[in-house]
Order: structure tokens, then sequence, then C-alpha cells
């Protein structure tokens, strides 16, 4: 391939290298140099065009990509048009995309020229989605580089596995203390992952921890035709004796591997009992964010085998994500009882529901809410109180005189609660673990709540969100450990942090609560009223 400056008449037959402009002119690069090109680069004075041109036993950019496109196109892909030296390849159905790594690294190793690139193997795919893409660097190559890269794939590089299993049966482990609500939301999340496989459940069990019971679930969910079987345990795998594992070698079934190098998913089993493979589901599969579970299932659902040293292969990219549970080495933190944890009170509210006064400065035996609730938090063990004011800062401010507290003004109060969080969290001192978030506005809030939350406060446990609970309601206040923080200096709006809660589930502990306490804020006249009936602890009534 010839490739240099030439001039417009000497260009004839040529590919433009780059876009040209001059004055009204514009010549695309990748232009074939004609006759009405030759007459346009001289009208507009070009003296040179820098052109490539094929030569004997060189095929052009768009004949190789295609040529090794269709060479690495297996099962189940479909081949674009090349165009420009690019030839994409797409899914024609849905299923896994099954790569031969080594096929593609001996395609990008014959010639600097071609380039291959896959979405990662073993990715669950729509029809319709690109997966790959064949790129010619040059305008052309010698056509004996196209034919080695085509010899290098010796047969496909890749393909789509379909989906073929789409019968399953599910068996949930009960335990003292795990909620049916638990169960519910676990198996519909379990419906979501399978439906992109057009898979369901075909029935589900509901029995004790025990060995014995497990397996006879099992056995009817094989009996009723099951050709992948999931257990939900209400307790995790710790060991190849226990329960799950023990009810799958009951039914007859053999443990093919336990644990896994995917993080989250670590404790997931895979054993086969009559031909059909039983997952012994991990703990994060009960969550819809991804894990390790979705990359064995969503093989398994395509009819691939998933064997051990496919499972141990998992660990470069199997850190999935942060496990916000997992201790950070930070700052090392002390005895539960030494922890330091901080108070945000957030008073900056315009108070519209009360239809005009500022609720924040209305009294309950002769003092504001606000300053109520300060004192509560004055009289816990948080080490610091941060006021956030907005909303007529100054009498808010005066309204807490006398008190030890550190005032922070949020200037932009009219946009709504999420300033003031993000302003009360900056204040937080850096030695400090957590904050507990109040609100100005709950008077019924007093120090032995906020007491118990910092108590609860565990971070060598998981417990890294702490709420307030009765009937299965979620209240006020929040403590909020430190590794949160910045998720919630993403907050925008009036919009507060109940879905970074929901997000995290793994990491909330819940402290039981009896009254309204947790849950009377004052909007209105009416409640407020309600709240004077219910005077709280340290106002006289």
């Amino acid at each position: 391939m010839k490739f240099g400056p030439a001039s417009p008449a000497d260009a004839i037959g040529g590919v433009t290298v780059h876009t040209l402009r001059q004055g009204s002119l514009v010549l695309k690069k990748g232009t074939t140099i004609g006759p009405a090109e030759v007459e346009a680069l001289t009208r507009a004075g070009v003296k040179d065009v820098v052109v490539v041109r094929l030569e004997d036993g060189d095929v052009s950019e768009d004949v190789a990509a295609a040529g090794i496109a269709q060479a690495v196109a297996g099962e189940g892909v479909n081949v674009e048009r090349a165009f420009t030296g690019r030839a994409n390849l797409f899914a024609a159905k849905a299923g896994v995309l099954v790569v031969d790594r080594a096929a593609v690294d001996r395609v990008n190793g014959v010639d600097e020229a071609i380039t291959f690139a896959t979405l990662t193997a073993f990715k669950p795919v729509v029809e319709g989605e690109m997966i790959a893409t064949v790129k010619l660097i040059p305008f052309g190559v010698e056509a004996t580089l196209r034919d080695a890269a085509v010899a290098a794939v010796n047969g496909g590089a890749m393909r789509i596995a379909p989906y073929t299993v789409k019968r399953v049966g599910i068996v949930s482990t009960l335990l003292p203390g795990l909620a049916p609500k638990v169960i519910e939301k676990t198996l519909r999340v379990t419906a979501e992952r399978l439906a992109p496989a057009g898979a369901a459940i075909i029935a589900e069990r509901r029995v004790p921890h025990d060995e014995g019971a497990l397996a006879a679930a099992m056995e009817e969910l094989l009996e009723l035709g099951a050709e992948l079987v999931i257990v939900f345990g209400a307790s995790a795998i710790a060991d190849r004796r226990d329960v799950i594992p023990a009810a799958i070698e009951h039914v007859g079934g053999a443990i093919e591997h336990f644990g896994m190098p995917v993080d989250p998913g670590n404790l997931l089993l895979i054993g086969n009992a009559r031909g059909v493979p039983v997952l012994g589901a991990p703990g994060c599969a009960r969550s819809p964010v991804e894990n390790g579970f979705d990359w064995v299932l969503m093989r398994l659902l395509a009819g691939l085998k998933v064997t051990r040293a496919d499972l141990t292969g998992m660990g470069v990219g199997g850190l999935l994500m942060e496990i916000v549970t997992r201790p950070q080495p930070r700052v090392p933190v002390g005895a539960d009882g030494n922890r330091k944890v901080a108070a945000v009170i957030l008073a900056a509210g315009r108070s519209t529901r009360m239809g005009g006064p500022n609720k924040l400065l209305a009294e309950l035996g002769g003092k504001t809410l606000v300053r109520i609730v300060a004192e509560q938090a004055l009289a816990s063990k948080a080490a610091e109180v941060i006021v956030v004011t907005g909303h007529q800062a100054a009498e808010v401010e005066k309204s807490l005189g006398g008190l030890k507290v550190r005032l922070v003004r949020n200037p932009e109060f009219a946009a709504g609660l999420a300033g003031s969080v993000k302003a009360g969290i900056s204040a937080v001192p850096e030695d400090v673990d957590a904050a507990v978030v109040c609100l100005g506005d709950m008077p019924l809030i007093d120090a032995q709540l906020i007491d118990r939350l910092i108590d609860a406060f565990a971070p060598d446990r998981g417990g890294l969100i702490v709420v307030p609970v009765s009937d299965g309601r979620r209240g006020n206040p929040v403590l909020w450990s430190r590794r949160f923080f910045s998720e919630l200096m993403t907050l925008d709006g009036d919009i507060g942090a109940r879905h970074l809660i929901a997000r995290h589930g793994e990491a909330v502990a819940e402290v039981p609560v009896e009254g309204r306490g947790a849950f009377l804020d004052i909007d209105t006249p009416q409640a407020l009223e309600a709240a004077r009936l219910a005077p709280p602890q340290g106002v006289d009534g």
C-alpha cells in the first residue's frame, strides 16, 4: 500500500487520508479521488493531497474487516456490512456470549493493522445487542494478513448460547427471625432475574432449615420437572457438611464446588442432583444488585456447564463492588462505647405546611421545638451537636442561646432538604465515625433513643446504618457511618436518603421502638397540637 502526498492530477484512484478544508471545499477522509475531485481541488488552489493507494496483493479496509468478521462469527451472531474499515457483530438471539479468548488473542496478534474487540465473555446479551467489532487501522492491508487472521480463528471465535433452561424450582429454608417479607422479596427478585432468559419459577417451597425437610422439598421439585433448583438458606452455608450440601447428597446428588472468588457471592455452592444443577445461593442473591450469583445463574440457564475451573478462574474482575459492611483501614475505631458519633440537627426548612409561622419556633412547655431536639441531642452520647439553619436563621439560632451547639447555615435552604443534609455532613469533624441525622421538628425524640442508635452502631458487625423501627415502619433519626458520607453529599432537591437505606440493606441495623416519637414530625398545626398532648421528655407538661 502506497501512502503519501500527490498532486490532484496524480492522486486519481487514491483515497484521502485526512479531511481537507480549504475555502468552500470540504473533502472528507476516505474519499476516492476522481476527475470531479481533481477539478474541485485545483479550483480551490490545493497543490498536494495525502492519499493511499492499494497495490497488487492488497485488500481494502472494508473487504478485510468483513472477511475477518465473518470468520469470527459463530452460531447466533450476525455481521453488519463493513464501513470505514469497521465490521460490527450483533447477537441474533438472547443468550450468553461465549468467547474463545485464545482465538481473539490470535487474531489480534496477526498484525497491528487488525483489531478485534468483544464484550466480556459469558455476558448475558439480548437480541440485537452489539457484541464485538473488527476494525482495520489503515485503509487497506495485504491480503495475506487478512487470510492469516481468518486462519487464526479456526472455525469461529464467538457464539451465543441461547437460554434453554426454562423451569426453575425454589426452596427457601426457615429459621426464627426470618421475616416472610424477606422470602417474598427474594422470590420477586429471582423472578426478575429469570425473566430475560424466558425462565420462570414453576414451584416454590418453604421448609425448616433442616436436612431432611430440605431434601424432601428438593425431591418434590425434581419430580415436578424443575430443570434448575435454587436453595435460599435462612443461614449462610458455612461448610460442605452444612444443611444445604448435606440435603443435596441426601437426594443422591453431588457437590461440585463450594465458594467462589467473586465478591459479593463468595458463599455460592453448586451441585447436581439427577442431572439437574442445584445452586445454594449466597445471601447477596436476595438483592437485585449484580453479584457472583448472576454470573453462574445465567450460564446455567443457557445450558452451559459451570466447572470448578470456571469458578476458580473468576477472581480477576471478581471484586464487583466495595462491601460496605467490611471494615475499612481509614482510622481504627475503638470499642463500641468509644466511637465518636455526632448529632446533626436539620433546622433550615421554611415550614410551608404550617401555613405561615416557623414550626421550629413553635413552643412546647415554654421551649421551641428546635431547642427541645437540641437539648436531647446534647444529653445523649453524641460527641458533638451541629445545627443546620437557613430559613429565619437568626431567630432559630437565638432560640438556641446558651446551648453548646455548633451552628452551620445552609444558604440554599429553599432548594430542599438535601442541601441541609449536605451542609450538616460537611461540618462533621474528620475524627468522627458517624452522624445521627435528626429533624428539628421532631420534639418527641429523646436522648435515650439517640443513645440506643449509637449503641447499635457496630461497624465490625456490619451495623453501619441504624434506624428506629416499629411494626416494620422505619422512622427518624437515622445514624449514618462515615462510610456513606460521600453518598449523602450527592443528594439533591427536597429528597432525603431513604433510597440509600434501601440500596444498602445489608448494612442496616434496626432498633425496635415504641410510641410515636420516631414518627411524629410537626408539619401542620394539627401535628403540633398532637405533640402538645404528649409532651416530650424534659418539657413540663
